[in-house]
């Protein structure tokens, strides 16, 4: 019987260790790349080309003698000019001159100052808990901002398979809300080659992973800071299409609002709205509707179907906001 249970103790590690191996990207938010697979195909080589004949030289023409060009005729002194005379512009009052219209006013800051979330991550086909992450934000008062991320495995799975990945966002606020200049991603303390640095001069965003460039449209958002843009929408409500930056690639994603939500986490009960974007992963967001919008609950489903939720067990440096109905900024 001890015999038994022992073998039934080294099974039970063996298939957790084994479905931890398993994490990696989608704990991340990402999904793994797809590698094309090879390919070889054996074809005749083609026959020979047929041999072509040498052109025969042309003949010599001797060029014809030139005459010489007659002489033009002259032109009376009194023609009258077949050009009409153009009128002088008229002088243009400078006060009714098209003005451009002023440039929109940048939104404000819904989060104030500097502030922390801390969430337990957690793989739902294993239901434990396999890493935790902390969230922290800066909004200085020239209308400049800081957002950071990290993620790590923690207990039996970092022991197995140890990983932290390190998002930073750095923008301005700008009239769509969140306005992001440069996006970085860190793997173990090292650069990934996925950063992505935005122009909004000329509405573009170039990405490090293979130096193309790309058009964005206002409002498009990194992978971390759209977390935080939800929080300067209108109607989320209603859902919303929205560009967003992964550090691979741009996509817009599709926002799918399912309503109000009542959601119990380790830091407490949030009155929330449900949000869903497809894109390489199928990301879900959980805004508290009390708390600034703030993401209370995240969960990332990558396209194997294995899902890892982020549930929130610390909320510092953002107090309760006044109750916020729907259909309200």
């Amino acid at each position: 019987m001890r015999r038994l249970l022992i073998a039934a103790l080294v099974v039970s590690l063996l298939v957790h260790a084994w479905a931890l191996f398993g994490i990696d990207f989608g704990m991340f938010g990402e999904s793994e790349p797809e590698l094309p697979p090879l390919q070889a195909e054996l074809r005749p080589l083609p026959p020979p080309a047929p041999a072509v004949p040498a052109p025969l030289p042309a003949p010599v023409v001797e060029a014809a003698r030139a005459e010489p060009p007659a002489a033009a005729p002259e032109i009376a002194e009194n023609r009258p000019s077949t050009v009409d005379a153009v009128a002088p512009p008229e002088p243009v009052d400078s006060e009714s001159a098209a003005v451009p219209p002023p440039a929109p006013e940048p939104m404000a800051a819904a989060l104030a100052g500097g502030g922390r979330l801390a969430f337990v991550v957690v793989k739902e086909s294993l239901g434990m808990q396999i890493g935790r992450a902390v969230h922290r934000w800066e909004f200085a008062a020239d209308g400049s901002y800081r957002l950071h991320a990290m993620i790590e495995t923690s207990g039996l799975a970092a022991l197995i398979k140890p990983l932290r990945q390190e998002h930073e966002s750095r923008g301005r606020l700008g009239p769509y809300g969140l306005q992001p200049e440069q996006f970085r991603v860190f793997r173990n303390g090292r650069p990934r080659g996925e950063n992505a640095d935005f122009d909004w001069s000329t509405a573009e965003v170039r990405l490090e992973r293979d130096g193309s460039v790309h058009r964005v449209a206002p409002g498009t958002q990194d992978l971390l800071s759209l977390n935080y843009q939800l929080a300067y929408l209108k109607a989320p409500e209603n859902g919303a299409t929205i560009g967003v930056v992964t550090g691979r690639k741009y996509e817009r994603y599709t926002l799918d609002s399912f309503g109000e939500e009542e959601i119990e986490a380790p830091a407490g009960r949030f009155r929330t709205l449900h949000l869903r974007a497809a894109g390489e992963t199928l990301s879900e967001i959980w805004i508290a509707l009390d708390h600034h919008r703030l993401p209370v609950k995240i969960r990332f489903t990558d396209r194997k179907g294995d899902s890892y939720t982020q549930l929130v067990t610390e909320l510092d440096g953002a107090e309760p906001a006044p109750p916020q109905d729907l259909g309200k900024p």
